[in-house]
């Protein structure tokens, strides 16, 4: 029987742990926190339950292959449901667009819009079907560690105008200017800048479309539950609150793992769902880097920070949304500030999870539970957090009190908040970014860091850092590339 370690319990690493068992592996996984789930984890104050990331469900089938890998029945660990209205966008001048599965409601409000971009939005979809047939169906669970092979989908790539960032290309589609803002935001949603990111992403519009958008009754971490639920019935071993030090190399070929506490646990393989640049510049013995991955690391440009500010009120704040985005007045110049030039804006977009709006027992009765997520420059900026979070954290307030959560300030009973600080320091990840590095072409598929190690045998990654790349449906693909490599 072979041994394989996983490190780290993020939805990458519990989907390999998973997928390796069902090989019949025998599978340690070990993660440095008291509780599963790495951006997945769930704070729990005084009654209020926080999701700590992921709260967009999508593709929710990847979840289920999991539990039917072992004969399960997926509804006796977790509950999801589908929610009819997916996201609400605000702007400035008061205007919004609730996005959602019904395309005549859709229609009809970018009809309100501007008629002439209803054809528009027609053919964008068509088309991004065309981008999810190649780039998702085919390619994104499929490995990319062979250069050959991605030169064979160049010429596919380049027919569906990947070399366009994914807001020029909704840009050659709809005129209007907000229309184009909700239909390019995707991008965000997993690191990227929508001005920057390969239109390959726009697959993510239409993968909504395709699936629906969910969620899972008593948040994300209840999947987390579900599923630790079952690595423990399939008899793999879970190791809490340790963290691994040291990948242990011997002629580049993995031995095993030494952690904080001084111990050896040796196996066959070690799978990385930590973030790729931190395990090849921290955890490696002696790692013998070649010139060109040397260049490859070095060349990398990494996602924003994150900027999650969680709180319960004493009020209950019907009529906002499950999901809300709220644009600044401001966009390409303030995704600019947070990617090129690193520095803060007061023009800020933000985006507001209610749970609550779907699951009344996330919060104490007749209480309001939240988060909102705020893009920031990531650590690479030399932002002192201990100062800025604060004046962020107010700012944010501010704003919500304006456009969304009237009185706000004198309605909250509990909160507290998370800076890129938390991603670099209890996360692992580079510079604090938030989805590990940005997916521009130049950093897709072959061009990321290889879901099988290009420096050494017997080390993979799954996760945010690696093929296919962030996002929930992201990292779970990476297991089944995974799985496909072993």
């Amino acid at each position: 029987m072979k041994k394989s370690i996983v490190i780290g319990s993020g939805f990458g690493g519990l989907a390999a742990a998973l997928r390796l068992r069902a090989k019949n592996h025998n599978v340690t996984l070990i993660e440095k926190h008291q509780d599963l789930g790495g951006r997945a984890r769930v704070f729990k104050k005084n009654g209020f339950t926080f999701d700590g990331g992921p709260t967009v469900i999508t593709a929710p089938y990847l979840i289920n292959e999991l539990f039917e890998l072992f004969n399960k029945n997926p509804k006796d660990y977790i509950e999801m449901t589908p929610l009819k209205i997916w996201y609400r966008f605000i702007f400035e001048d008061g205007m919004y667009f609730n996005y959602s599965g019904d395309e005549n409601l859709m229609k009809n409000q970018i009809e309100k819009i501007n008629k002439n971009d209803v054809k528009g939005y027609e053919n964008l979809v068509k088309f991004t079907k065309k981008i999810f047939d190649k780039g998702f169906t085919e390619l994104s669970s499929v490995p990319f560690n062979k250069p050959f092979f991605m030169l064979k989908q160049l010429p596919s790539l380049l027919n569906l105008k990947s070399y366009k960032s994914l807001y020029s290309f909704v840009s050659s589609y709809v005129k209007n200017e907000k229309l184009r803002r909700i239909l390019s935001m995707h991008p965000l949603l997993v690191g990227g800048n929508p001005f920057t990111t390969t239109s390959i992403y726009g697959l993510i519009l239409y993968l909504e479309k395709k699936w629906g958008i969910h969620y899972s009754m008593g948040g994300t971490g209840k999947i987390i539950e579900g599923l630790e639920r079952l690595m423990i019935e399939e008899k793999i071993e879970i190791i809490k609150g340790t963290e691994v030090t040291k990948i242990i190399l011997n002629n580049n070929k993995i031995q095993g793992v030494r952690t904080n506490n001084k111990k050896e646990i040796y196996a066959d393989n070690v799978i990385c769902n930590a973030d790729p640049p931190s395990v090849y510049e921290k955890l490696l013995n002696n790692p013998k880097f070649n010139y060109l991955f040397k260049w490859k690391k070095k060349r990398m440009e990494y996602s924003m920070g994150l900027f999650v500010y969680y709180f319960g009120t004493k009020k209950v704040y019907e009529g906002v949304e499950h999901h809300t985005i709220k644009f600044g007045k401001k966009y390409k110049e303030h995704l600019n500030d947070i990617f090129n030039n690193k520095k803060l804006n007061n023009d800020i977009s933000y985006y507001l999870h209610r749970p609550t709006a779907t699951d009344k027992a996330m919060a104490p009765e007749k209480h309001d539970c939240f988060y909102v997520l705020v893009p920031v420059p990531n650590n690479q900026s030399k932002i002192d957090w201990s100062i800025e979070g604060e004046k962020i954290k107010n700012l944010v307030i501010d704003k919500m009190e304006q456009n969304l959560l009237p009185n706000l300030r004198n309605n909250i009973i509990e909160d507290f908040y998370l800076t890129p600080d938390y991603f670099e320091k209890e996360l692992n990840t580079k510079y604090g970014s938030g989805f590990s590095i940005q997916p521009k072409f130049s950093q897709s598929a072959y061009f990321r860091f290889h879901n099988k190690s290009e420096i050494c045998d017997g080390l993979y990654f799954v996760g945010a850092g690696t093929h296919p790349g962030a996002g929930v449906p992201g990292v779970l693909s990476s297991a089944k590339v995974l799985d496909k490599i072993l």
